[in-house]
């Protein structure tokens, strides 16, 4: 097991920031991939990545929060849609719920995350694609299994904010603090920050 960070001699944590997947859609994806035999899928909330697992040290939280907060003030809410699958074989062992609206917008964000003048600055191992994982590492019968069976699955929602999540040392991922677009605490009925968003998007 993975000490914690009070029992980490180095003091370091294994962080990560994402959009959650609301309801009903978060938890019926998350069965489903413990249904395809993927044996991490309970300990991972369904979400689309905007920084993947980063091990920082624990005296940056506060630093991390300030910076997470600050790029999420200078966001809007933005429509997020899901439809279908696809998959990164034979690359990474992956297969996923396709982003279909809302993807050039969560590719601004993880580059703000990112951004080289802030404490989560990182490379990438493969270039940044917005997705839900629903199968990883498990063996390609179940993989081809997963693709087919969500093929049709589709979801809509108005994303409002993301979140810091951390690792524990039983490897499940909890959430430490949400940040909600415009510098608000709860998500707006009604968004409407009037706040520039995705400036210079690809």
């Amino acid at each position: 097991m993975n000490p914690t960070a009070e029992e980490n001699d180095v003091g370091t944590v294994t962080l990560g920031v994402s959009i959650a997947v609301p309801e009903p859609y978060g938890s019926l994806l998350q069965g489903r991939r413990a249904g395809f035999g993927d044996p991490a899928a309970h300990g991972i909330p369904t979400h689309v990545t905007l920084l993947p697992p980063t091990e920082v040290d624990a005296a940056a939280l506060p630093a991390i929060e300030l910076h997470l907060a600050e790029v999420a003030a200078a966001g809007r809410s933005f429509p997020m849609r899901l439809y279908g699958t696809g998959t990164f074989r034979p690359l990474s062992p992956v297969v996923f719920v396709q982003v279909v609206e809302g993807g050039s917008a969560c590719a601004w964000l993880q580059q703000q995350v990112r951004d080289p003048a802030g404490p989560l600055t990182r490379d990438l191992h493969f270039p940044y694609h917005p997705h839900v994982t629903v199968a990883h590492a498990i063996s390609d019968e179940l993989m081809d299994r997963a693709y087919a069976a969500l093929a049709d699955f589709e979801a809509a929602w108005t994303c409002a904010a993301f979140a810091l999540y951390e690792q524990g040392a039983d490897g499940v991922w909890r959430k430490l603090r949400e940040f909600v677009f415009g510098g608000g605490v709860i998500p707006p009925q009604n968004a409407s920050h009037g706040v520039p968003a995705e400036p210079s998007l690809p």
